[in-house]
């Protein structure tokens, strides 16, 4: 397994609580100045509410337990058990997180606000009408204008709760239900991922950093945990190098771009996995999958270059445009620390370290531990592009979840001795976030 240098980890730490500390004390100032932040509790979206609630034991004695014995579990489970129990760890530390607020604010009634696609539901009474006649609502200020979460996706989100109303599955429980639910299979997919990349021994290191992974305080019945669920999925299925999976990842990271605009740049890890597997068979099969979404799409009558520029231009209607690019572009990695964890800055500074080299120096290990660095690094590139974008401000810690569940890869680059400390920092990152505020979307 890698090593890193012995105060890497101290300054990693330190320099990513800096920036933390330095972006909450500046969003404070400026908040109280008048500079239109539009988040009170900036660099994270919401404010200041210290509170519990039943959802607090729960969450608190899930934490000791998998810091405990996650770890030694990890290691000596049945492959197929653990993957099982990290999926249930990681539902069961979202469903407790979310449950803090409470069973009506924290899950049942998180997705019904004005603002949420369950909104314009019920104004979809022909789906193939809706995807035609999409683009038209887009722009604020004009009748009919949809929401806000849907006029600034495309109509693939507001398309999965029209599909789970049409189910029969309608309303805010139900919603939340199926989103807690596909957002949980992170802990199945990103092990997966490693495993394919390097080894299993990695993969089950990293098992308990996706289980306890801090994010899931926003993943909890945010759409935004959904998309992570849909991505990591793909990618997963482009790293097992089969010609139906593949396809499969390939129909899901298409969809992806359905979604959200933003996970166009899901491309960036994804392409470094298939770089890493190199399989160039694999790309192609994957590209005809995207594609044929794609051609679905347009020949419903949505066209995805369309729909993105118009967002661009309701983009500069609102708030979005009034918040200050010279803060949030600072702000916003404060805002991702506390989401994706300390482990993002420790993982970034292992992937990019020249000495967290494998301690088994034959070319195949070392290959697996380059393929996990690739993938960290393609994951930061991701955000970083999305960040200096200038079209992400505030509200990062949801909206770059699928790219902030990758750097729980970084549990496989840390040596054994120090995986447990960084597992708590993580458990006590969102136990401190999920009470110390109110979080919003």
């Amino acid at each position: 397994m890698p090593t890193l240098p012995r105060r890497a980890e101290p300054i990693a730490f330190a320099t990513a609580a800096l920036i933390i500390a330095g972006t909450a004390v500046a969003g404070h100032l400026l908040n109280r100045a008048g500079v239109p932040l539009h988040a009170d509790g900036a660099p994270l979206f919401g404010f200041w509410h210290p509170h519990v609630g039943p959802g607090t034991p729960l969450a608190i004695g899930l934490a000791i337990a998998v810091v405990a014995w996650g770890p030694p579990l990890a290691a000596r489970l049945p492959w197929r058990g653990l993957l099982a129990a990290g999926y249930a760890a990681a539902l069961g530390w979202t469903v407790s997180l979310a449950l803090v607020d409470g069973w009506r604010a924290g899950i049942t009634e998180r997705l019904t606000d004005w603002t949420e696609y369950l909104h314009d539901v019920p104004r979809v009474h022909d789906i193939p009408m809706m995807l035609g006649e999409f683009t038209h609502h887009v722009l604020a200020g004009q009748p009919g204008s949809w929401t806000v979460h849907v006029s600034g996706h495309p109509p693939g989100a507001l398309l999965v709760y029209t599909w789970l109303d049409r189910l029969g599955l309608g309303g805010g429980t139900w919603a939340s239900v199926v989103t807690l639910l596909v957002a949980s299979t992170t802990a199945v997919a990103i092990p997966v991922t490693v495993r394919a990349l390097r080894d299993e021994r990695a993969a089950r290191a990293v098992v308990p950093f996706v289980a306890l992974f801090p994010g899931a305080v926003w993943m909890g019945v945010s759409a935004d945990g959904l998309f992570a669920g849909v991505t990591t999925a793909g990618i997963a299925l482009l790293a097992l190098r089969r010609a139906v999976p593949a396809l499969l990842g390939g129909l899901l990271l298409g969809f992806a771009l359905f979604l959200s605009y933003g996970l166009a740049l899901v491309a960036v890890p994804a392409l470094a996995v298939v770089l890493a597997r190199r399989s160039w068979k694999t790309v192609l099969i994957a590209a005809l999958g995207a594609l044929i979404v794609v051609g679905a799409f347009a020949a419903a009558g949505f066209w995805w270059v369309d729909g993105y520029h118009l967002v661009v231009q309701r983009y500069h209607q609102g708030a979005f445009a009034q918040r200050p690019y010279t803060y949030w572009v600072l702000g916003n990695i404060g805002a991702f620390l506390l989401s994706a964890g300390p482990l993002a800055a420790i993982a970034l500074t292992a992937a990019i370290s020249p000495r967290a080299t494998a301690s088994d120096r034959s070319s195949a290990a070392v290959a697996g531990v380059d393929a996990l660095r690739m993938l960290v690094i393609a994951a930061a590139v991701a955000v970083l592009a999305a960040d200096l974008s200038g079209l992400s401000k505030a509200e990062v810690e949801r909206i770059w979840l699928p790219f902030g569940v990758w750097f729980a890869v970084g549990g496989a680059l840390l040596p054994a001795g120090s995986r447990r400390w960084w597992l708590g920092a993580q458990a006590v990152t969102a136990l401190a976030v999920n009470h110390a505020m109110a979080t919003s979307w």
